[in-house]
């Protein structure tokens, strides 16, 4: 019997997190917990992936991803954005020839205030899973000597850093197949359809499998589309990761914890559901 299964157990302290849901404006909203593409775009920059087509990013598409988290509070920040349009500018100053406002200089462009919601004092609990051992061991690897990353370790805002408390490979016998009835303090990502329950190799898979008891349309919490790979057109040309992307979206659910009539993986040391969900159909791998 192997000691250890390919899949990777990460866990992270944030002070402080935004977690911006899509669209969201005026008052910038942010998810409990990140999406899976924020949680790829933190793979990708510590694993020092600059190029969608090397082999390091083929490895991190073919992850399956399990997400679960919870904060202390949420408070909103008042803060300015500027827009360095023309229009903007005559608009705030009257003319594009003036800086003065309120008998001091400013910036060039205009403002509007805007709200920000900041979670506190995060805690996320992430699995990875791989089919190929290997390719865990190497992300493994990089987390804990993070020497390629493009820059620092954040998840969310650039400002949103972030410390690593605990990364192992789970063995066998750290993981269990049951029902996990219960409310378990924890935001949970549930995808409709690309939920991986039980690793192929997962000792007596088979077996397993018939224990195996999720009905996605019984699942307590609210649907999102959510955002999961990127794709960046005209990379190649101008190296720019600042720009407009387009993503792949799966169809999930917010889970608040509580949990009922529902079998599946669970992380016997964090005593939590492992939900895996799957980032790409296998028709665009």
């Amino acid at each position: 019997m192997r000691k250890k299964m390919p899949l990777l157990c990460l866990e992270i302290y944030q002070p402080h997190a935004h977690y911006r849901i899509p669209y969201s404006i005026n008052r910038r909203l942010t998810y409990p917990i990140p999406p899976y593409s924020t949680v790829i775009g933190f793979l990708c920059n510590i694993c020092g992936v600059d190029d969608q087509k090397s082999e390091v990013y083929s490895i991190i598409r073919e992850l399956k991803i399990s997400i679960a988290g919870r904060f202390d509070s949420k408070t909103t920040e008042n803060i300015w954005f500027r827009n360095l349009s023309r229009n903007a500018h005559n608009t705030y100053y009257i003319s594009e020839t003036v800086r003065y406002k309120n008998g001091q200089v400013g910036h060039v462009g205009g403002q509007i205030p805007v709200k920000i919601d900041v979670l506190e004092n995060v805690e996320l609990v992430i699995h990875l899973y791989h089919k190929n051992e290997e390719h865990i061991e190497m992300i493994k690897q990089k987390l804990e000597n993070p020497v390629e990353r493009l820059q620092p370790l954040h998840l969310g805002r650039a400002e949103d850093l972030l410390v690593i408390r605990d990364l192992k490979v789970l063995k066998d016998e750290e993981l269990d197949i049951g029902r996990v009835d219960g409310n378990y303090d924890y935001f949970f990502w549930i995808p409709e359809d690309r939920l991986l329950l039980v690793p192929e190799d997962l000792k007596n898979p088979e077996d397993l499998k018939n224990s195996v008891k999720v009905d996605w349309r019984e699942i307590e919490g609210n649907i999102y589309f959510l955002t999961t790979l990127s794709k960046i057109e005209g990379y190649e040309s101008h190296r720019n990761h600042a720009v407009k992307k387009t993503y792949d979206k799966i169809k999930v659910k917010l889970s608040d914890g509580k949990i009922k009539n529902i079998s599946t993986l669970i992380d016997k040391e964090k005593n939590i559901p492992i939900f895996l969900g799957e980032l790409i159909d296998k028709d665009k791998k």
